[in-house]
């Protein structure tokens, strides 16, 4: 089998631009793959980079050579070794794709590829359903919704502000006045007094703010006892990382702006967090984040699959799921449009039941795109 062309979608939906691809095969077997940079900036840049390797180094190839193909495009794009999102979005729409095609060619799933189900469903939490609060009671109303709907965690940024596209923005210039932190505080105080103690509540506070301003926050939202707190600063600042764990009792979680095991590698070093979250869309793909799973593993800690995108990237996701004994839970986004949903053909996010989504046995990543519904997107093509 030889790979032939590709086909790059640059989706728009809302305040989302999915950058989605498919791999095209001598032998008519197409492998989905997504750079997972839906949201913020860089979605047309990740769909060029896609676009290079896939000309440069992917054409031709024969799409069982995973691993060989990845470290191909990492030793040889040049711009991989201590690269970012954008190279690594690249990298990784390519490496699930080849799983996909590797999976559908088999017949069996990608995770039957990487040791086996372990598990029949995951544990997921709700995202997204607070991105239109302001107020405290704003935030009690928005999450009765999930709890309505069965579920068990919800995330939620109290530090964050609606914007004009439907999205949230974070904090600017790494502070907020005293009356704003007091309000992010009855924020999850509000929630926490509408799910009472048998939910989790996760705060993600997206390395808004300087590391005393943080660990005074952080300090305060320990009466509500939350499962973790996400980026409590900047990530890339490995020092204020300490500095935050070692002073406050939540356990940190990071990991969507980390990439590949060597980005992750002096996090695990320094014990600067607790649950670490690489995102199968942007760190490298899916082998890559089972090796960033498994040197966690030995550290004792636990990983919680980033996700930000389209289905496609959920579906990748529980692939890992699947097969990595160390995984706590998985992130989703059920509130989304549903035109969102219907860009591939068995969206998981349909398939959640009282707060987790079963394991399916479909081949490869368990998705395709649906042809009439991506096509207007097309952004470029690729041939032999």
């Amino acid at each position: 089998m030889r790979m032939t062309g590709a086909k790059i979608y640059l989706v728009k939906i809302g305040s989302l631009h999915p950058v989605l691809l498919e791999l095209l095969t001598d032998e008519g077997i197409v492998g989905v793959g997504e750079a997972a940079v839906a949201y913020g900036i860089g979605a047309t840049s990740a769909a060029g980079m896609v676009k290079d390797l896939i000309d440069a180094m992917v054409l031709g190839r024969d799409p069982f050579r995973i691993e060989e193909l990845w470290t191909e495009m990492y030793d040889h794009s040049f711009w991989a070794k201590g690269g970012g999102s954008i190279v690594f979005a690249g990298i990784s729409a390519i490496e699930q794709a080849l799983w996909d095609i590797k999976g559908k060619a088999l017949g069996v799933p990608v995770y039957e590829l990487l040791g086996g189900r372990m598990r029949d469903d995951i544990r997921v939490y709700a995202n997204g359903w607070s991105y239109q609060c302001v107020s405290a009671d704003d935030y009690a109303r928005a999450v009765e919704r999930p709890i309505r709907d069965g579920y068990t965690a919800v995330k939620c940024y109290p530090l964050a502000v609606p914007n004009e596209n439907g999205g949230i923005r974070h904090v600017s210039r790494r502070a907020v006045d005293r009356e704003f932190a007091n309000l992010a505080f009855e924020k999850v105080r509000a929630v926490r007094r509408v799910v009472g103690t048998k939910v989790d509540i996760m705060i993600d506070l997206s390395g808004g703010l300087t590391t005393e301003e943080s660990i005074r926050l952080c300090r305060r939202f320990e009466e509500l006892e939350p499962l973790f707190i996400e980026e409590p600063v900047d990530p890339s600042d490995l020092g204020a990382l300490k500095k935050v764990a070692e002073e406050i009792s939540v356990p940190i979680a990071l990991g969507e702006r980390v990439y590949t095991r060597y980005g992750f590698r002096p996090i695990l070093e320094s014990r600067a967090a607790d649950i670490l979250q690489p995102d199968i869309g942007n760190t490298g793909g899916i082998m890559e984040t089972r090796k960033i799973a498994a040197m966690a593993e030995t550290c004792n800690m636990r990983i919680q699959p980033h996700i930000c995108a389209s289905p496609v990237s959920t579906a990748a996701a529980l692939q890992l799921d699947a097969c990595t004994p160390n995984v706590m839970i998985q992130e989703l986004y059920p509130y989304r449009s549903s035109e969102h949903f219907r860009i591939v053909d068995h969206a998981p996010e349909y398939e959640v039941n009282a707060s987790s989504i079963p394991i399916g046995s479909r081949p490869g990543l368990g998705i395709n795109l649906v042809r009439e519904r991506v096509q207007p997107f097309l952004w470029a093509e690729c041939r032999l």
